[in-house]
């Protein structure tokens, strides 16, 4: 099972399995979160930089730097970014390594759902935010509309329902209403709340089935920890749900992500 992983570099991986979607919805978070040019803006767990990278790109005033806690994504942001503007740093968005109200707007996008105290991690989002400044997030609609996972576990918990405790429906802050209510009980104001859309282009079902080899989030690392069988057994039947009765060819889905912004 391992070798399957070690045919991806981290940054490769991730990229095949979420950094093509995240850089389309990245555009969308900034537009949402009202960047604009001359901010100081940090990035909370900044992964392999797409939200970096869309932040920088809405004028040459903008200042961004990235933290995360994973130094391969780090090494794979690094040489994607203009140096003089934007720079990467690894630390704990549970402990954020900056003054307070450092920064005009602090984002993060696919990343609170994973830090193990999202309340603490908004709680350091919150102190290093400017006052009048905005804190926002965006995490993916795990149980719904993000339909690249959906038809995952959908299927993966119908050959073994006593997985579904894995099912990442079950991810924090992921249902409609929950970003919202916790920019609130931190005392966030104008909060505001709403759903960002992209579609999902698949050239094959070789394009979607593939990244999960690459042991990326909680459904690659399932992915990796099947025998090869069940595995066989799980893309046969994910190959069903998404082709019907065609052998191969492109489809789309559809992913949804919920988003919050706030004003400290």
């Amino acid at each position: 099972m391992s070798a399957q992983k070690d045919i991806f570099g981290v940054g490769d991986a991730y990229e095949l399995f979420m950094g093509r979607w995240s850089r389309r919805l990245a555009p969308l978070v900034v537009r949402f979160a009202s960047v604009a040019d001359g901010d100081v803006v940090l990035d909370v767990g900044s992964g392999t930089g797409e939200l970096t990278l869309a932040i920088a790109a809405v004028g040459p005033a903008v200042d961004v730097t990235g933290i995360d806690s994973s130094s391969a994504y780090l090494r794979a942001a690094r040489p994607r970014v203009p140096a003089n503007r934007v720079r990467f740093l690894a630390g704990d968005a549970q402990a954020l390594p900056f003054p307070d109200a450092t920064f005009d707007r602090t984002l993060s996008m696919l990343a609170l759902n994973f830090v193990p105290d999202p309340q603490q991690a908004l709680r350091e989002m919150r102190r290093v935010t400017r006052r009048g400044g905005t804190v926002g997030a965006a995490v993916w609609d795990y149980g719904g509309r993000m339909e690249m996972l959906r038809a995952f576990w959908d299927e993966a918990t119908a050959l073994d329902p006593a997985i579904a405790v894995r099912d990442e429906r079950h991810m924090p802050l992921c249902r409609e209403g929950e970003l919202g209510e916790l920019w609130r009980a931190f005392g966030l104001g104008n909060v505001e709340e709403r759903p960002l859309d992209i579609e999902l282009a698949f050239s094959s079902f070789d394009d979607y089935w593939r990244p999960f080899l690459g042991g990326q989030g909680p459904a690659g690392a399932y992915t990796l920890s099947l025998s090869a069988a069940t595995r066989d057994a799980l893309a046969a039947s994910l190959r069903h749900r998404l082709l019907a009765d065609r052998s191969d060819g492109p489809f789309i889905l559809q992913g949804r992500a919920w988003a919050v912004n706030g004003a400290v």
